[in-house]
């Protein structure tokens, strides 16, 4: 890598690249407890002792004996979850291995009153390996937004995009087509239990080759059509809607950007070079719906975005771990070295692109997002940190879910686990946005971005310069103020991903998987 030392290019592929080995690992310190002994009754049987932490190496892999599981989880937490010392020390005993993991995170509330960690899940390590490394996972390729129901509106579930070349795009489905019912039952209407298990298991197969009939109505249709999904492996295709949109005073780029997994480096390297050879003036980036993922891809993106004088010697993000680790990686083992701006290709998927080429860039000042409550941590170091080298941002639409923080998944007994076990922070540091960016016409606090709040617009094709976020960035380029008389943005008040009816839904599996990540990977 031309500006970046062998070591720390060394140091940021073995932070961009998924770990495949499924016994955990980690820097085995002992930091607290009586040195590290695992608890014994009689004949020698493991026990649980309140405040004695063995180091989690010695527990990994273990996987015959759920105790033994849920005492790595515990000494894992211990060790590299940020707000460790916020933990409740429970006795693992009577609890199943993921119920006992949820326990295992801070119950305490943000100073905005919201819970201070929303983002602590776990997922087969065979799923998070195929949807990492090349976007695929059961489904339609059908994206769906969901209204819940609450006291003054009805529940509704409308398609917000569909990929290419997957049983909705083939059948003719498409953004703003709202799902009427589902085997039968009707999505508005569904007020018990069982209804609600066809709804959700329908949106959200677990399995290829499960048939489901739905009942849609199309964006302008005056009838509703029913239409038979057969849920298959779908590969996303998370750069999508490359355009160039002519204006009399300039070139504008727009690129819709889904997620920053493995396969999103070529797209993203192919769509900048498109973009830059059209030689934009500007560029609208649409990461409604971009709810994280690799933060080294997100650090080549900025490169492209604002070219090497602007990124030259200035950091990406600066992560901080638990107070136990002030200068070294918990689980690596290196010293911290803030990321910079990544000016080559990793490598991320060999197949599609090979590392240490060249990235194109745009070397603009100034940048447009697209934003909603969905856009999300890898997306929201993005915005800070070209904030963070005075690339002015301009924000529209929604505010952001407000995630500073970021994990590295890490598996066990052939689950990958996510907790919260570094906070970001850009060139200025400033990293303090828990409760999101939020796009305003008269900005007073660092976490409000100059913009226009704006509601998302089921109504027109994501890319279409009259959809309402994309007319908006265009309005405010024109005018440097935002057009009147537009639909504000609702933040949601529950993950998307699922229907609730206040019933409690345990399968996490039916969330949107990639939602609110910023990934950081151990090497092999």
């Amino acid at each position: 890598m031309k500006s970046i030392s062998n070591a720390l290019f060394t140091s940021l592929l073995a932070s961009g690249l998924l770990l495949t080995g499924c016994s955990g690992g980690g820097s085995g310190s002992d930091t607290s407890g009586n040195g590290g002994s695992i608890g014994t009754g009689s004949g020698g049987t493991v026990t649980w002792v309140e405040g004695e932490f063995t180091p989690y190496t010695q527990l990994a892999a273990q996987c015959d004996a759920g105790l033994k599981e849920k005492l790595w989880l515990r000494s894992w937490s211990n060790d590299t979850y940020l707000w460790y010392s916020e933990i409740i020390d429970r006795d693992p005993a009577p609890y199943q291995v993921l119920e006992y993991f949820s326990l295992l995170k801070t119950e305490n509330l943000s100073p905005s009153g919201n819970p201070k960690d929303q983002f602590h899940f776990s997922m087969p390590t065979s799923e998070w390996e195929q949807l990492n490394q090349s976007g695929a996972s059961v489904g339609y390729g059908m994206s769906v937004h969901l209204q819940q129901l609450t006291a003054t509106t009805d529940r509704k579930v409308t398609v917000a995009y569909t990929e290419p070349n997957t049983p909705a795009s083939n059948a003719n489905i498409a953004r703003g087509a709202v799902i009427v019912s589902i085997d039968g039952v009707s999505v508005k209407d569904a007020n018990d239990m069982a209804s609600i298990n066809t709804l959700n298991n329908g949106l959200f197969p677990s399995d290829a080759g499960q048939e489901t009939r739905f009942t849609i109505q199309d964006l302008g249709a005056s009838q509703t059509r029913d239409v038979i999904l057969t849920a298959q492996t779908v590969v996303s295709t998370p750069v999508q809607n490359t355009k160039v949109v002519s204006t009399p005073t300039g070139n504008v780029g727009y690129l819709q950007f889904n997620s920053h997994i493995a396969t999103a480096e070529r797209g993203l390297f192919d769509a900048i070079n498109t973009l830059a050879t059209a030689k934009v003036d500007d560029l609208v980036l649409d990461l409604r719906y971009n709810g994280g993922g690799l933060l080294a891809m997100a650090s080549q993106l900025g490169y492209m975005i604002a070219g090497k004088e602007a990124t030259q010697n200035r950091i990406f993000e600066r992560s901080t771990f638990n107070d136990k680790y002030p200068t070294k990686d918990p689980v690596t083992g290196q010293t911290l070295t803030p990321m910079p701006f990544i000016d080559e290709s990793l490598g991320f998927n060999p197949g599609l692109l090979s590392s240490g080429q060249s990235l194109p860039t745009l070397n603009l000042s100034r940048v447009f997002v697209l934003t909603t409550d969905n856009t999300c941590s890898a997306s929201e170091a993005l915005i800070n940190s070209l904030r963070g080298i005075d690339v002015e941002v301009i924000q529209i639409g929604g505010t952001t879910c407000g995630k500073p923080y970021g994990f590295y998944p890490t598996p066990n007994c052939d689950t990958t686990y996510f907790t919260i076990q570094f906070k970001g922070e850009n060139d200025k540091g400033f990293g303090d946005y828990s409760d999101g960016f939020v796009p305003s016409s008269n900005p007073t606090l660092a976490s409000e971005v100059p913009g226009c709040d704006v509601a998302d617009d089921f109504n027109h094709a994501l890319g279409d310069q009259n959809e309402g976020l994309l007319s908006a960035a265009l309005y405010y380029r024109d005018s440097n103020f935002c057009p009147a008389q537009v639909a504000s943005a609702a933040r949601s008040q529950v993950k998307p991903g699922f229907i609730d009816t206040g019933y409690i839904l345990e399968d996490t599996r039916k969330q949107n998987l990639l939602l609110n990540s910023r990934i950081l990977t151990q090497p092999e």
